[in-house]
């Protein structure tokens, strides 16, 4: 199931020993190293108090269209209990607001949201908003994980757009079908002059 980040902002964390809502995802945390989703920021009446404020990807049970579903509150962890996630947080990286710009140098845009596979966690596409001057023609730019080259702390670089330009114009119409407006084009028959009189 893919997943929209906006979309995330507020989901729901359900337990099943309690058999409601223990937290809310406040944000992914993203490792820039292989884009993904390796744990959640959450809150909640619980959180602070008696459990963590940190959900990890690998305890969620199930992935539902109502909120992640988890075994209990003890899957809420303190970040300084998995040392993958306070590395990354250590990072201070957010995907959102990242500059997206071709290996060239040309400028794309920057992310304004991404598509996730919930149940792996890997990012698949980038959603970039593109500059004022290209945006009256196309003012979205979605960018799937192939095209992506390189993720700094400022930008995201992306491969050359011209491959995509150059793919897309040799990828001419050819038709498969007759014309059925056309003049069919028979075989010519051998005229009677043409024809041996013995």
């Amino acid at each position: 199931m893919l997943i929209r980040s906006t979309r995330l902002t507020n989901f729901p964390v359900l337990s099943l020993h309690i058999g409601g809502r223990i937290a809310r995802v406040v944000a992914p945390i993203v490792d820039p190293h292989d884009l993904k989703i390796i744990a959640y920021r959450v809150d909640g009446p619980l959180v602070g108090r008696e459990v963590g404020d940190i959900l990890p990807t690998s305890s969620i049970r199930e992935h539902s269209p109502i909120g992640f579903i988890v075994d209990s509150s003890d899957e809420l962890v303190a970040a300084d209990d998995i040392v993958r996630v306070r590395d990354v947080l250590a990072l201070h990286f957010d995907l959102i607001g990242l500059k997206v710009v071709s290996r060239k140098g040309t400028k794309l845009g920057k992310v304004i949201d991404y598509t996730a596979d919930a149940d792996s966690g890997l990012i698949q596409q980038l959603i970039v908003q593109r500059p004022i001057f290209k945006a009256l023609i196309d003012p979205e730019l979605t960018i799937s994980r192939s095209q992506i080259h390189e993720v700094t702390d400022y930008e995201v670089i992306v491969k050359d757009e011209e491959a995509k330009i150059r793919k897309a114009a040799q990828a001419d119409f050819v038709p498969n079908f007759i014309n059925p407006f056309r003049e069919p084009d028979y075989a010519s028959e051998p005229s009677t002059t043409d024809r041996t009189v013995s």
